[in-house]
């Protein structure tokens, strides 16, 4: 089950990969972050899933669904708070089904919020054993009791080895862009002038700003101040300075080479041999979601967009991260035995993480995952009270905040 677009994306390559006789089945659920018609068009472009095997529903339909369809196990691809919501669908069902989840792309910094919200899951997937590794780490620290298991990005998994070789005739500069990465409008607003100077630089060959949705598209994450919006305000534009929403396999196919601050399509150039520019003009932290790069080689200025300075990674970071061998991927055989158990009777139960406020919090979680799609009376009747409670704390915390006691403890 996935809803918004780079989860959808990624559940349809992962469950892709698997042998048709698995009888994958991917379910659209309409929330308030579900892909539109041509987001889901674009994300299931290469998958290797059959749109057959592609619906979409209601959450009201969900538990109907399910009781049909009697599944061995479910992947849960959302973001965090919709997996919670969904998770306590399927984890009421008797027998329960295994439940799987995982991250769309890039997933160093592990982060305690996605353990949180995939409490009730019972296996993680990642994609490199760094990954593994940090995510191990952390729930350790924590106290969290999860099992993870690796799989290779299923877009690399497709493309095969880094070792492509790209044709002569892509002359692209393709940008891939980010909702939330860089997050400040004074940033963005500089990522689109290096693109306006690299198109006049190379007046000849076409710079592509790659966006992930058109204007008035959700994506899964909520996109303040968009690249093409701050492009337009520059006024006119170079005409080989395009702005393009087809996929991300295609946009490559014309690619000379890929610049981003740190998209998971980074990933995809890279299996497909096309050199890479992993911008650091904002700096190299867990806000900017890159990392992950460091050591790789690949790490560039502005000035080297626009001199088109592209650069390939580096052996040893490829072992490291993303390229690991496929014999070392494992998430099949750890979602069998998982299945096993469930068919035994054996599966350990996960539950759900116990938060304050009882059945009133989980509508409340439920109304804010499932928009307007959620049309119960409950969940109604938390957003009626819900909301203006909630503005009337913020507002008193900021009435106090200048009279709170800030000494040491």
């Amino acid at each position: 089950m996935a809803d918004s677009d780079s989860y959808v994306k990624w559940a349809a390559a992962l469950l892709g990969t698997l042998p048709p006789e698995a009888g994958a089945t991917l379910l659209i659920v309409e929330t308030r972050g579900t892909v539109s018609a041509a987001q889901q068009k674009a994300a299931l472009h290469g998958s290797g899933l059959e749109s057959t095997r592609v619906r979409r529903i209601e959450y009201t339909q969900l538990a109907e669904v399910l009781q049909k369809e009697a599944p061995d196990a479910v992947l849960l691809a959302a973001r965090g708070p919709v997996v919670r919501v969904l998770a306590r669908v399927v984890a009421a069902l008797d027998p329960r089904p295994v439940l799987v989840t995982g991250l769309p792309g890039i997933s160093i910094p592990a982060t305690t919020a996605a353990l949180i919200h995939r409490t009730q899951c019972d296996l993680f997937v990642l994609h490199s054993h760094a990954e593994v590794q940090s995510f191990v780490e952390l729930a350790r620290f924590r106290q969290m009791t999860q099992r993870f298991a690796l799989a290779r990005l299923p877009f690399l998994a497709q493309l095969g080895d880094a070792d492509a070789t790209p044709t002569t005739d892509r002359t692209d500069l393709v940008f891939a862009s980010q909702a939330i990465v860089p997050r400040e409008r004074a940033d963005r607003r500089r990522v689109v002038e290096m693109l306006v100077r690299a198109a006049i630089a190379n007046p000849d060959r076409r710079v592509v700003l790659k966006e992930r949705a058109v204007k008035g598209e959700l994506q899964t994450h909520r996109q303040k101040d968009a690249l093409p919006d701050l492009l337009a305000r520059l006024g006119p534009v170079p005409p080989n300075l395009v702005v393009s929403t087809a996929p991300m396999s295609r946009a490559l196919e014309s690619a000379e080479g890929l610049v981003t601050v740190s998209s998971t399509a980074a990933l995809e150039a890279v299996a497909r041999g096309i050199p890479i520019i992993a911008l650091d003009t904002f700096g190299v932290s867990p806000e900017m979601i890159n990392p992950v790069f460091v050591g790789s080689g690949l790490f560039g200025s502005e000035d080297d967009v626009v001199a088109r300075n592209f650069r390939h990674p580096s052996d040893e970071w490829l072992r490291s991260t993303y390229f690991h061998a496929p014999v070392d991927d494992d998430w099949v055989a750890q979602i069998a035995e998982l299945v096993a158990l469930r068919r035994a009777g054996s599966l350990p139960v996960k539950p759900a993480r116990v938060r304050r406020g009882g059945v009133v919090r989980d509508a409340w979680e439920r109304k804010l995952a499932l928009g307007h799609h959620d049309r119960t009376v409950s969940g109604i009747a938390v957003v009626a009270v819900g909301i203006p409670l909630r503005v009337v704390v913020r507002l008193a915390r900021r009435a106090t905040a200048p009279f709170r006691d800030t000494s040491p403890a």
